[in-house]
């Protein structure tokens, strides 16, 4: 009897079909964009939940997840209540931002490239040691596409993020869990946080770009028995 919640899929270790939600415990919701256009403020939302729905085929599987506006922060009051004021997020009239998957895709190694570079990195083997072995194998791709839908004060855009998947295993406490990260990219102003100030020596205050940036573990919920 194995009692590692896992699987073997395309050379991966992946979790074991089921519904796992975000660990409160283990995760980090982040964000930032260019200030002045020469740095990058940083924050997060301190709250924010997520289900995992994982069924055979990982590539089906399903995510929900829900931040509230109201738990930005960047460590300085001042920004934050700017922020999450009318002028940007006005979490007092949309207290949630909500995503939701619509598909998921494995990005595979490029077995091509993956060779040539094998190649380059022992010359010897080509020439002179037509005998010596190629270094070891690439390992199978972690990275995943997740095509999905942000909403922001009741606007809802498409949405890609590019996830890296950590792996799967049984922690200390007996619970089955996995890890990931994942990043993505939107054009604030296309969710209707127009904000800004044009600087005297060109350009604006605030960039248009938000990067979102994503740490955790999920959880597996276990059925109770009956």
């Amino acid at each position: 009897m194995v009692d590692r919640p896992i699987r073997d899929w395309r050379g991966l270790t992946i979790p074991d079909p089921g519904t796992y939600v975000l660990d409160q415990a283990h995760k980090r919701i982040g964000f930032h964009a260019q200030h002045m256009m020469v740095s990058p403020v940083r924050g997060e939302f301190a709250e924010g939940h997520a289900t995992i729905v994982i069924p055979e085929d990982p590539l089906r599987s399903e995510i929900w997840a829900t931040i509230s506006a109201a738990s930005l922060t960047t460590h300085h009051p001042e920004r934050d209540t700017h922020l999450t004021s009318p002028d940007f997020l006005d979490a007092a009239r949309y207290p949630t931002l909500e995503f939701r998957s619509t598909g998921v895709g494995w990005v595979e190694n490029n077995d091509a490239l993956v060779m040539l570079a094998r190649l380059r990195s022992n010359p010897l083997s080509r020439r002179g040691r037509p005998d010596a072995p190629l270094p070891p194998a690439a390992r199978p791709s972690t990275k995943f596409l997740v095509q999905g839908e942000l909403t922001i004060k009741n606007i809802t855009r498409p949405l890609e993020l590019r996830v890296e998947y950590g792996g799967a295993r049984r922690d200390p406490y007996g619970r089955d869990i996995f890890g990931f990260s994942a990043s993505a990219e939107f054009d604030r102003e296309s969710y209707g946080l127009v904000w800004n100030v044009l600087l005297e020596s060109g350009g604006f205050l605030v960039g248009k770009t938000v990067r979102i940036e994503i740490a955790g573990e999920a959880i597996h919920q276990t059925v109770p028995a009956g």
